[in-house]
């Protein structure tokens, strides 16, 4: 079983599940506040409110972790989009290796699109709640044994975004897996992704 192998991580269950039902509940009530709101009737294009990014990681050495996941995505309101896209991650810890491909779906709202706008500093971030649901096929092997088991992890979180231009952006996220039985995320996981 997965629960022996150098690659799971402790969890504090209680405080997570505290944190994802005040984060499900405030990103509720933001969309429900932005769904009573007038929708302007210059709405952009819909080419200008795709965007495409996603994260690559890569840690190689005694313990080697390669991490795709593209995405693409769509600015539903100025303040809210979803996004979704492939996954694919492969660990190494000497002899056990780990496969795990996938998706991701997950949905963003910006409850602060530009900080000079509330504090003019001169500093243009901006602030995300996150909701992100990953399903994946994780195949596990320690040379002598193999293991696959399917797998839905849904994840809350909140983040900063840098933005590099007028549609780029870097995002810095802090992410709580709500249900994670084979302890495969950080606690919390820290992820970095690019937009454009």
């Amino acid at each position: 079983m997965l629960t022996g192998n150098p690659i799971n991580r402790y969890k504090g269950a209680t405080s997570i599940k505290l944190l994802a039902s005040v984060l499900l509940i405030s990103l509720i009530s933001s969309y429900t506040a932005l769904s009573a709101q007038k929708q302007g009737s210059d709405k952009p294009p819909l080419k200008e409110r795709l965007f495409f990014g996603g994260s690559f990681g890569l840690q190689l050495g005694t313990y080697t972790d390669i991490d795709i996941s593209p995405v693409i995505g769509l600015w539903v309101l100025p303040r809210l989009n979803i996004a979704a896209g492939p996954k694919y991650r492969y660990i190494k810890y000497g002899a056990e290796r780990a496969n795990i491909y996938g998706g991701r779906a997950y949905t963003q709202f910006m409850f602060i699109r530009d900080l000079d706008n509330i504090v003019p500093m001169g500093v243009h971030l901006g602030f995300f709640l996150q909701a992100e649901d990953e399903f994946f096929k994780f195949r596990y092997t320690d040379g002598t044994d193999t293991e696959e088991v399917f797998s839905n992890a849904p994840l809350l979180g909140a983040g900063v975004s840098q933005p590099l231009g007028r549609r780029a952006a870097v995002n810095l996220s802090v992410m709580f897996a709500v249900d994670d039985p084979y302890d495969f995320y950080g606690d919390p996981e820290f992820r970095i992704t690019i937009t454009f």
